[in-house]
């Protein structure tokens, strides 16, 4: 079963169930973060969840006087947990793509990405079709990346899923992949840790989608016109400027 059919089932439990009413601004307004994808959303020394996505969606709370409740949730089960009513908006550094918009609703983009290959240093890799072939390339499952790749070159490469970015990143350092395929954003943030400075990027990067926004269920409409008029705000004001400043020495909008 996709995970959108398994969406759409939730969608309906849901429905049915009456789990629990629309968040409006001005409420408590449940986020979900996957709390896995540093410096977009991760897990710090003390268990808290903190990074860009975190701060950005802080941010966009107070411009709108809501009181924001944070809760993790694994990637894989994103979506059907905001169609059952967990968490009101998802936060998480997700791509705006035309198959997720028939499951969900979508703000303005908050960034923009663009998906890259990442290898061994020195290896001068070949990143077209031919270049691939036979090749052993990872991704995070159920990202416009793992989309991509098995696309285009599911007949050619072995493709290799994750159910978290990091455990990707660790088989690419035990040499278990050839090559990862990945936001470039997250992939210049570990290519600075003391794993990544073995590696670097290969190829031109990629633009798999319409940037990256925030998810909502789809009659959630007055939530989405509130977080878009935010969005806006901490761009006018200077707010998102900081926050970008605070991981990235260059604009990601």
């Amino acid at each position: 079963m996709t995970w959108l059919k398994t969406a759409m089932i939730a969608l309906a439990l849901a429905l049915v169930g009456g789990l629990a009413l629309t968040a409006n601004a001005g409420d408590k307004i449940k986020i979900g973060t996957e709390g896995a994808y540093p410096p977009f959303n991760l897990i710090d020394e003390k268990g808290e969840l903190q990074g860009f996505d975190v701060d950005i969606a802080k941010a966009l709370c107070e411009k709108m006087g809501a009181e924001c409740e944070f809760v993790k949730q694994d990637w894989d089960g994103i979506i059907p947990a905001l169609l059952a009513k967990k968490f009101d908006a998802i936060v998480a550094s997700m791509s705006i793509t035309d198959e997720r918009k028939q499951a969900v609703g979508f703000t303005d983009r908050y960034y923009s990405n663009l998906i890259r290959f990442v290898g061994p240093k020195g290896k001068a890799i070949d990143t077209s079709e031919t270049g691939l072939k036979g090749k052993s390339i990872g991704a995070q499952r159920a990202t416009v990346a793992a989309s991509y790749l098995e696309d285009k070159l599911g007949k050619v490469a072995s493709i290799k899923l994750y159910d978290t970015q990091e455990n990707a990143n660790l088989d690419l350092v035990n040499g278990r992949l050839d090559v990862m395929f990945a936001d470039g954003l997250v992939m210049y943030e570990w290519l600075k840790t003391d794993d990544g400075k073995k590696f670097e990027f290969y190829g031109g990067g990629m633009s798999l989608d319409d940037g990256v926004g925030i998810a909502v269920r789809k009659e959630d409409e007055a939530l989405k016109a509130k977080l878009n008029e935010a969005i806006k705000a901490i761009r006018a004001d200077g707010t998102y400027d900081k926050i970008n400043a605070k991981y990235f020495p260059f604009s990601i909008y």
